[in-house]
């Protein structure tokens, strides 16, 4: 059983929430919080596997709310759910160690395979998510689109063929089991490729080298959920 923290300042949204993540019977919704603190309050009580906040709530907004998380309940993954034009918090979000990204306005189903996703120690970017950061990062200085594809695929090149190929499964948002499975090696393995990839890439995190892909072009589709 996955078990669920929610975390945001609208009702309706909490509910909506709520009402997708119970079709799926291996996730139990654990506690509901309208603010930051609270939702750390409840993550410290009942130590759930995944928590998804709001980037933007009262007080303790979700940006702060997953630091401290991160440094009291390290065990539980934060996805981040944001909405079109909050950049800037996506960046800082994905800095901050998040785990999973989601647009408000996307389909159900997403919001499910991004919880199983995390739970399975993946990383998980909405397409539309990625698509904005890459966008984002060009508008921002960064260099323009084309540099920055360029220049991922560069460093992609970089990778061995091995690392590449998980690469591709690690942007689309499949888990370290996953991946050894479709390789048909051991997950210790995949571990092992996965922290070189990082190393190699220059980023800290799995969600970070998730952009690295997009950007290169080599994340492949997500795989069909399956219930």
């Amino acid at each position: 059983m996955i078990r669920v923290l929610i975390a945001d300042d609208e009702p309706m949204i909490r509910a909506g929430l709520r009402a997708v993540l119970t079709t799926d019977a291996d996730i139990e919704v654990i506690g509901e919080a309208g603010d930051g603190r609270h939702a750390v309050e409840l993550a410290r009580r009942h130590r759930p596997a995944v928590a998804v906040l709001d980037i933007r709530m009262p007080g303790m907004n979700g940006i702060e709310a997953m630091a401290e998380l991160r440094r009291t309940v390290p065990a539980t993954q934060v996805i981040i759910l944001t909405t079109f034009g909050e950049d800037d918090y996506i960046l800082r979000a994905l800095g901050g160690g998040a785990a999973g990204f989601l647009i408000k306005s996307g389909e159900p189903e997403e919001l499910i395979r991004g919880v199983r996703a995390v739970a399975d120690g993946a990383a998980y970017l909405s397409p539309a998510v990625a698509a904005r950061v890459v966008a984002h990062l060009a508008a921002t200085g960064a260099g323009t689109e084309a540099t920055r594809r360029s220049s991922a695929r560069n460093r992609v090149d970089g990778l061995s063929p091995r690392e590449r190929e998980v690469l591709v499964f690690l942007g689309s948002g499949l888990s370290n089991g996953q991946i050894a499975r479709r390789l048909h090696v051991v997950e210790g393995t995949v571990k092992a490729h996965v922290s070189s990839i990082l190393a190699r890439l220059g980023v800290e995190n799995r969600a970070a080298a998730a952009v690295v892909a997009h950007e290169a072009g080599v994340a492949a589709p997500p795989p069909p959920q399956q219930y």
